[in-house]
């Protein structure tokens, strides 16, 4: 049934696929924006607002609206500047996220799906022992920190008020116009830069972008959704040395792997103050998706392979131009 649904960070890397994905599957999207890029789908409409904050007014977006995703956040900064970050972070991840949600409960709203992250859960996990839906939160950073407040202050106000709140927690997002590390990657591969990390036996869990478009749309859709928290991946868990691997082949080009141990080069990493990387490449992070899969009846529709195909091909295309 097509719903009227009101998307905040349209324009962005995730909000930007979610978009995509609910017209085409019929709904109304009212896209929430500070800036109107030039690219946006001429079938979605616009709502403009002029700061994401514990004030910002959104009752004109609202009307008749059925449905909230809320896709718009703060995300994680790598070397953040603010003098405190968590109170940034608050400021757009607490504040306006139950700013938003208290004004979509007057205004009729029945359901808010809130996109959070997996480090609600932490930063890693032992190998073959991964996250589950419903573990005890632990994050370990203000940004995650920031979004288990909000996910906690959302709970609270669908107590109260009989809002049906949705969580959706992804990890490491990948696909078309990818940007930071995975870019990083692509473009080291691309080169035949001999990378040391042929020896890497860690798991990680990622998403492709289109998979996390597809549950979020079955999020807003679904039934048995209503206040529930997913977890979501593409379902296999790869090491670094197999993703890069199997990225190359998508590249068309040969993975240049150096077979040196993983503890090596985390004594390295630590050594030249490169930790929190270190961790990414050689640790584990892994989600079980099972409660995902059984409640909604929900299967990835990308594979990791064809997901890959499509980041290549999209950095290929942007390259070559």
């Amino acid at each position: 049934m097509s719903q009227r649904i009101l998307l905040t960070g349209a324009s962005g890397f995730v909000g930007a696929a979610v978009m995509q994905c609910l017209l085409d599957r019929g709904h109304q999207v009212i896209a929430a924006l500070r800036q109107v890029p030039q690219t946006l789908d001429p079938r979605a409409e616009v709502f403009h607002f002029a700061q994401l904050d514990g004030e910002t007014p959104w009752q004109a977006g609202l009307a008749g609206v059925r449905t909230v995703i809320h896709s718009a956040a703060r995300v994680h900064v790598m070397n953040d500047t603010e003098a405190d970050p968590l109170a940034a972070f608050r400021r757009v991840n607490v504040d306006a996220t139950l700013n938003l949600a208290r004004q979509a409960v007057a205004a009729g709203v029945r359901r808010l799906v809130f996109i959070s992250s997996i480090k609600v859960n932490g930063e890693g996990t032992a190998k073959a022992r991964p996250y589950a839906a419903d573990d005890k939160p632990a994050p370990c950073d203000p940004y995650g920190i920031s979004k288990q407040e909000a996910e906690d202050g959302l709970r609270k106000l669908a107590n109260e008020t009989g809002l049906e709140v949705v969580i959706v927690r992804p990890v490491l997002v990948y696909g078309p116009g990818v940007k930071a590390n995975f870019l990083a990657m692509m473009r080291w591969l691309d080169k035949g830069v001999p990378l040391p990390f042929g020896a890497i036996d860690n798991r990680r869990s990622l998403v492709a972008l289109g998979n996390l478009a597809d549950l979020v749309a079955t999020c807003a859709e679904h039934p048995a959704a209503a206040n529930q928290t997913f977890l979501v991946s593409d379902g296999e868990d790869l090491s670094t040395t197999a993703l890069l691997q199997r990225m190359a082949s998508a590249l068309g080009r040969p993975a240049r792997l150096l077979p040196v141990p993983g503890v090596l080069l985390q004594w390295m990493a630590t050594a030249l103050g490169k930790k929190a990387l270190s961790h990414r490449l050689c640790g584990s992070l892994q989600v079980d998706i099972g409660k995902t899969r059984s409640l909604l009846g929900w299967t990835p529709p990308l594979s990791v392979d064809e997901a890959f195909l499509l980041a290549a091909r999209d950095y290929q295309e942007k390259t070559n131009k």
